[in-house]
């Protein structure tokens, strides 16, 4: 079924964008970039780092002491070293004599003192499993909070941000794309911290501790452990850009997906009206099975990475099993015997062994779990850059160092020689614009569709600044004003009325601070206050999504309302009265008349008996103001464009019409 939705449009294929190329200065650099959420948190990450530096570095050293209780001393019944007797609350009747240290049959526990050392034990062990526990709970919950409090503080300044930029970067930007971007991206500055900072540093620290184990046992060990390490590197530097790759491709589908689901939901109705929902379920399907690829594969190149780093690490754990056996039988003394000798390992025997297999056996799935940081890192970077790229775009409106007071009370405003194109490379919307509205006065702002109407209004709020001329208030250009002071000075009820899931009253009253008595007289003057009491609950009626529990004329008034609460010295009414009937109308604008006698009223519309009320009537043609004055004097002017412009108004349906029969 054919349709011309834009909707259901193609989108820019990602498979044709091209790879990401981050070098590790890159990467430092974002991190760096990342400093100044880090840094209200320092003294949290500091401390996070550190528990788990000194966890790991505990978990090392009782590991290696309950090895060697446990199969020297428990299971064969070799003495103990002093510091051992010490920890296990043991008399010197379990410590080895250094006379007896030479003997042919060598001093062994009673099995009473085995008994009493693995009751010991196994105390230790509970003990230590509850204090292991309840550290690496407190420990997780603590990490949780910190890293909540610096995704939150980028996400703050993503939003804000947004916000700041021009209508050009959003009008020309898909909304669910800057929505994954600060709910999704943002998420990766803590990530990044975890999976290439305390991650990695607390699995070096631990390959580092382990590998000085190896070491003290024999320098063979250590040698094999040096040697795995150059095919590993490779696997790393040659599956990176891989990684990268799917990385980007699973996170620019996922955002497409996000949009995709954004743009159906807002144009459900267009949809539905035009039976597009098989189009719609289709490309959906499309779109998702490109995300789940993507995820597939960026998550199969980083299994690849893990499978070689253990297999790699595996062949060199046989080799080195093989040898410490071999040591173990024949009894041969340890690489570093009287540094190894406060945990019993003077000489390779069962426990020896077995701790150094450990050591060796952690190596390996610290390596792994390296790799698996290392490839998630890759990702996560990947997020993070594209999370930076909001932050890297500079607003075009932009305020003054020194800026100028907002001139009260308002006697006009004015547009001089303005120009503006949304884009250089696009034709110009507005030439050489020029008008004045006086204070008191309903200004209507006419024209046929694509003549730079709404335009010249974002010009004056400032949404867009303009390529050349000027606007101001009272001869002050709106440039030299704060934004925020002039844009609160200037109220706008937009043609598509915006309304908010909440009640009737909280909608009038957006971004107001106002009394119930206030927001009915705006009300009044919008001519709502009387279909307002016939809700359920009146101003308190909770209204649905879009307001959708309201005609289009019912939601047009609220938003007039809401124009009119603020009290504005200048007002703009963009096609207020389109969805009004004309009685409706007619009291409205009444109503504004009285309203804004004292004020600057812009009126931008296409129906007549709005346009005749007005004070001037300005008609644009070719992106500028062609004729300027009241409805009677225009419609003097001869081959007048506002009087052809009135005349197929007026006639020309009729003409049609007689045209056809």
């Amino acid at each position: 079924m054919a349709t011309n939705l834009a909707l259901v449009e193609d989108e820019t294929d990602v498979n044709t964008t091209s790879d990401v190329n981050i070098s590790f200065r890159e990467v430092v650099a974002l991190l760096a970039r990342s400093w100044p959420y880090y840094r209200p948190q320092l003294k949290h990450l500091l401390a996070l780092l550190a528990m788990s530096i000194v966890s790991g570095g505990g978990i090392l050293v009782t590991t290696a002491v309950g090895m060697d209780i446990l199969n020297n001393a428990v299971l064969v019944g070799e003495p103990i070293t002093d510091l051992q007797a010490d920890l296990f609350f043991v008399d010197e009747t379990y410590v080895l004599e250094e006379s007896a240290e030479a003997d042919t049959e060598r001093q062994l526990l009673s099995d009473e003192q085995r008994h009493t050392l693995r009751n010991h034990f196994f105390a230790w062990s509970a003990v230590l499993g509850a204090c292991s526990l309840a550290i690496y709970a407190g420990g997780y919950w603590y990490m949780v909070w910190i890293f909540a409090r610096i995704n939150q503080a980028l996400r703050v300044v993503m939003v804000e941000r947004a916000e700041h930029l021009s209508l050009r970067y959003h009008s020309e930007s898909r909304t669910g794309d800057a929505m994954y971007r600060i709910y999704q991206d943002s998420a990766t500055i803590t990530n990044v911290f975890r999976n290439l900072v305390i991650s990695p540093l607390r699995g070096v620290v631990w390959l580092l501790g382990a590998f000085l184990f190896l070491l003290a046992f024999s320098p063979t060990l250590a040698l094999i452990s040096v040697v795995t390490a150059v095919p590993v590197c490779a696997l790393f530097y040659y599956s990176t850009p891989h990684i990268r790759r799917w990385a980007r491709q699973a996170r620019e589908t996922n955002s497409n997906r996000t949009s995709w689901i954004q743009e159906v939901f807002t144009g459900i109705k267009v949809i539905k009206s035009n039976r597009a929902e098989g189009i719609v379920f289709d490309r959906f399907v499309a779109d998702s099975q490109q995300a789940l690829d993507a995820a597939f594969y960026l998550r199969f190149s980083i299994a690849v990475l893990k499978v070689g780093v253990t297999v790699c690490f595996m062949m060199a754990l046989l080799l080195m099993e093989y040898l410490m056996a071999d040591w173990t039988i024949t009894e041969k003394a340890t690489f570093l015997g009287g540094t190894v000798a406060f945990v019993g390992f003077a000489v390779w025997n069962l426990g020896a062994f077995q701790t150094a297999v450990a050591q060796a056996s952690q190596m390996n799935g610290m390596a792994r779990e390296l790799a698996e940081f290392w490839g998630i890192g890759q990702d996560l970077v990947v997020g993070l850059k594209r999370a930076f790229f909001l932050l890297d775009l500079e607003p075009e409106v932009t305020e003054v160092e020194h800026p100028e007071a907002f001139p009260i009370p308002i006697a006009s405003v004015t547009w001089k020689d303005v120009n503006f194109a949304y884009t250089p490379d696009k034709p110009p919307v507005l030439q050489g614009v020029n008008l004045q509205a006086e204070s008191g006065t309903i200004t209507a702002i006419v024209g046929s569709t694509g003549t730079g109407k709404s335009t010249l209004m974002s010009l004056l709020l400032r949404l867009y600044d303009p390529d050349s001329g000027e606007i101001s208030l009272n001869g002050t250009p709106v440039s030299q004003m704060k934004i925020s002071e002039l844009r609160g000075n200037v109220a706008i009820a937009l043609q598509k009325n915006v309304l908010f899931a909440k009640t009737i009253a909280e909608n009038i009253a957006y971004a107001v601070d106002a009394t119930r008595a206030q927001i009915e007289a705006a009300a009044k003057v919008a001519c709502a206050h009387d279909f307002i009491l016939e809700m359920p609950d009146g101003y308190d009626t909770e209204l649905g999504e879009r307001g959708g529990k309201l005609s289009a004329g019912q939601r047009q008034r609220l938003s007039i309302a809401r124009a009119i609460l603020r009290d504005t010295p200048v007002l703009i009414l963009d096609e207020p009265t389109a969805s009004l009937d004309a009685q409706t109308e007619h009291q409205v604008l009444q109503n504004l008349q009285a309203w804004g006698r004292e004020r600057v009223v812009f009126l931008i519309t296409h129906r007549l008996s709005t346009i005749r009320n007005a004070d001037q009537i300005a008609f644009m043609k070719d992106g500028t103001v062609s004729e300027l004055g009241p409805h009677d004097a225009l419609m003097k002017l001869d081959a007048g464009h506002y009087k052809g412009f009135v005349e197929t108004e007026l006639y020309g349906i009729k003409d049609e019409v007689e045209a056809s029969s």
